[in-house]
């Protein structure tokens, strides 16, 4: 096989605040031939996500930092061009954690086989992927069940919206936040929420309108102020699902904790934090309900794609300005 030049995205700086594509840079590497008992794969899709910000920061967390000057990593879809080992043919499609680039060369037990009769492949990055996965364990965490009153934050994400659906599939009364006009549709005519509100109005009023008496469960994806409104909306003996905090990603200096935090001794609440990489032997249940609820329709994803390495650090940024619907990806071209 002729020569082959990858580019890939390195961290060249660590983010003061919000990243700037200046703490980025786009290189080139040419691949070594094959090694014995490796594969190489040409990305179709890579995923980017909020957490990565935490792993541009140089500090300890439940991941390592990125290294300066090397290639990131994340999520990402691709087929196999050439197989030197048993457990890969070319033309398969596979999953791994070797995103920001085009080609790499990796161990088989660095990927994962997937079918390319679920299309598109991207979904394995959403839905059916480790978004999916994260909604579906955060549910299971607190044991959500029928009749339960749910309030989603960051519901039109990529986690929140296949969260949300999950929980009405679930027998649940469903309500939302988001960003904007548009995201409050999607959340209330694609995705089915009983109600959906902009975050811009205060969200402890909203919740008093949307859920007069109270919520049994909060899907944080926030935090912050928005933790806050949920701690005084949970009702006695709540579960707070601790998903993520977008709001404080780029606070270089943390700040205080909600004001209202005895709520958890006075109403006796539970809150639970979730790492998806904890749920990974879940993978076949996960896949057998989701998967199931997706063949038959009843789940519905929505994508955010740009196109090309170089949108891919723009992509990123876009997350914290709100800028996707649903997952949002990188289509390798």
């Amino acid at each position: 096989m002729a020569d082959i030049i990858s580019r890939e995205i390195h961290l060249v700086s660590r983010p003061d605040g919000m990243p700037n594509k200046a703490n980025f840079a786009i290189a080139q590497t040419k691949l070594e031939p094959l090694p014995v008992q490796k594969v190489l794969v040409r990305n179709l899709y890579m995923s980017v996500d909020p957490y990565m910000r935490g792993r541009m920061s140089d500090r300890k967390s439940y991941v390592p930092p990125f290294e300066l000057g090397k290639p990131m990593n994340g999520g990402a879809v691709g087929e196999v061009l050439e197989s030197r080992a048993k457990e890969f043919k070319q033309g398969d499609i596979v999953t791994s954690n070797f995103g920001w680039r085009e080609y790499f060369i990796a161990a088989p037990q660095d990927l994962r086989l997937v079918s390319n009769e679920i299309q598109p492949l991207s979904l394995y990055l959403g839905a059916l992927g480790m978004t999916g996965l994260t909604a579906w364990a955060g549910l299971n965490l607190v044991n959500v069940k029928a009749d339960d009153v749910i309030y989603i934050s960051g519901a039109a994400g990529a986690v929140g919206s296949v969260a949300g659906q999950i929980a009405k599939l679930r027998g649940c009364h469903v309500i939302g936040s988001a960003g904007s006009t548009e995201k409050v549709k999607f959340l209330q005519e694609d995705c089915g929420f009983d109600a959906a509100f902009n975050y811009i109005n205060p969200i402890a009023e909203q919740l008093k309108i949307y859920a007069p008496d109270g919520i049994d469960v909060y899907f944080d994806n926030v935090g912050g102020a928005t933790l806050e409104a949920a701690l005084s909306a949970l009702r006695l003996h709540g579960r707070i699902i601790a998903c993520g905090g977008i709001s404080g990603y780029n606070e270089e200096n943390p700040q205080p904790g909600p004001s209202n935090l005895f709520n958890m001794i006075t109403k006796r609440l539970t809150m639970k934090g979730l790492i998806v990489s904890d749920w990974l032997d879940h993978q076949t249940e996960f896949e057998r309900e989701v998967g199931g609820y997706f063949q038959a329709g009843q789940l519905k994803s929505k994508e955010t794609v740009v196109v090309g390495i170089d949108q891919a650090v723009g992509a990123f940024i876009g997350l914290f300005e709100g800028k996707n619907i649903g997952k949002m990806l990188v289509k390798l071209d």
